[in-house]
């Protein structure tokens, strides 16, 4: 599929803000999303050792799901190595270079990206599913395990229950319950879709656990290929 090569990957924190910042006025945000997304591309990133600092060797994996069966259409994984500092909200610069690498090598071009990570529930409101909705064009969404920024009261117990995700007044994302009694996951838009039919795919890509099948595949495809 294609990427849009947009910037250079940055040397230094100063450099990556100043690359957020101009490519923030590119996002699309509450646009209808994709109701029922024919593919879904679940995206993660798995680390060596404890995934710290610089020279880290990491392995990004790209799933596309049937949207309808969630059978898998086509993966592809890629081995890299972080060249990017560990630093708060500029958490994208160390893994989208191989992540682009995984979705390049995809034949198919998904209707929705699910990333690992957060949208606009960032300082910046720029986090990785911005970026990388920014990059390939196509509407993206963020599935957080825990809060990065915001504050929220948590939903009720039920699946399908849901809290607002804030930032000083504004409403950044959703506390989503997507099993009874499990711990929510949080979800923000990246790019070209609103935040309501996001919440409405991440239930339907979570039937049976916390976290989407695109998120689940794409955790144990990028842990099989650093071998573990």
């Amino acid at each position: 599929m294609e990427v849009l090569d947009l910037h250079a990957w940055p040397s230094t924190p100063a450099k990556a803000e100043a690359i957020q910042d101009r490519l923030r006025p590119m996002l699309e945000l509450d646009v209808p999303g994709p109701a029922r997304p024919r593919t879904v591309a679940g995206l993660d990133v798995s680390y060596a050792g404890d995934g710290g600092g610089t020279g880290t060797r990491l392995a990004a994996a790209a799933v596309v799901l049937d949207g309808a069966t969630l059978d898998v259409v086509e993966q592809s994984v890629a081995v890299g190595t972080a060249t990017f500092p560990y630093v708060p909200g500029l958490f994208a610069f160390r893994e989208l270079p191989t992540l682009l690498d995984a979705l390049r090598a995809l034949k198919t071009t998904p209707d929705l990206l699910v990333c690992d990570g957060f949208g606009v529930a960032h300082p910046r409101r720029f986090g990785l599913a911005c970026h990388l909705g920014v990059l390939t064009g196509l509407p993206t969404i963020g599935v957080g395990k825990t809060a990065f920024v915001g504050a929220y009261e948590n939903p009720g117990g039920r699946r399908g229950d849901t809290s607002p995700l804030l930032d000083d007044g504004e409403v950044i994302g959703r506390v989503l319950r997507t099993r009874d009694g499990v711990k929510p996951v949080f979800v923000s838009v990246g790019h070209r879709t609103d935040l309501e039919t996001a919440c409405r795919n991440v239930l339907d890509l979570a039937p049976g656990y916390r976290l989407p099948e695109t998120t689940r595949r794409a955790d144990r495809l990028s842990r099989d290929a650093l071998g573990g």
